[in-house]
């Protein structure tokens, strides 16, 4: 029975002058793949133990990778401990090895890009950002892509290396509030002040308006036709900013009309200059 096992393990499946592979080779292939695959649980598991629930997706994600990694290193390793001549493989697919490398070029830097991100921490869960003049909310970090749900609640899958050579406005970076405003013109000749207090007031009145204390109006400028002002409040969650700003300026215009504070519009002179005939 033992000799009938050993002449089991030491058939060939493979003999060439290079590559010499039996079933023992296969079992301890896949002995040694499921042990991997194991340590790699236990270590995922010891490490994810205490770690908050964003600190585990980020994890998570880097280790995904790390894992595909080892498996490539530990099959090649049994391979060649077995006595397969791996630089047989190698040098025969050096040329797909090449068109493969770049075909996955930007995948590859999709992956890196996500990786420094996750380390970095320059970007989270819960961030609204600004990409090609869209904002949005990041739902998902990924190891390649990051889903972000836009205001219109589209959503964008955007590669991670995007990040990396374009500029990204992180919102929410500094804090998790948002500072919004709005601007309007006054005819010449109205009342600055009570200008600056209707502002004032329909910003503290408006839902979704926080710090009241810290609404402020600026006088902007002088224009052609106006003079320009601006309210500056903060809103908890920018992606409301659209709604919160439209409601204020319903506010302002109703309360404009009340105090007869006109709103103008470009005005310009024209002379018709006609010349008599000798």
């Amino acid at each position: 029975m033992l000799k009938q096992i050993t002449e089991i393990l030491k058939f060939k499946l493979i003999d060439t002058k290079s590559i010499d592979f039996t079933v023992a080779n296969i079992l301890v292939l896949v002995f040694a793949l499921i042990f991997t695959s194991i340590i790699l649980k236990l270590i995922r598991k010891v490490v994810t133990r205490k770690l908050s629930t964003e600190d585990k997706n980020k994890f998570i994600s880097v280790f995904q990778f790390a894992k595909y990694v080892i498996y490539v290193l530990v099959f090649i390793f049994i391979l060649h401990s077995s006595g397969i001549n791996m630089n047989v493989f190698i040098t025969a697919s050096a040329a797909l090895f090449v068109g493969i490398g770049f075909a996955l070029q930007t995948f590859f830097q999709d992956i890196i890009s996500g990786i420094l991100m996750i380390l970095d921490q320059s970007l989270h869960v819960g961030d609204i950002i600004e990409v090609d003049g869209k904002v949005g909310q990041v739902k998902e970090i990924k190891l390649r892509t990051t889903r972000v749900v836009t205001r219109n609640d589209r959503v964008m899958i955007i590669p991670n290396h995007k990040f990396m050579i374009e500029t990204l406005f992180n919102w929410t970076q500094n804090n998790s509030t948002n500072r919004e405003n709005v601007t309007i013109g006054v005819a010449y000749g109205s009342d600055v002040n009570l200008v600056k207090q209707i502002l004032i007031n329909c910003a503290k009145s408006t839902e979704g308006v926080i710090l009241p204390e810290s609404i402020a109006v600026l006088f902007e400028d002088f224009a052609d036709s106006s003079l320009n002002f601006a309210v500056y409040f903060h809103v908890d969650n920018g992606m409301n900013s659209p709604r919160i700003q439209s409601d204020i300026r319903f506010k302002i215009d109703q309360e404009f009309r009340k105090n007869n504070i006109q709103i103008p519009f470009p005005q310009r002179d024209v002379r018709i200059v006609t010349s008599k005939e000798n």
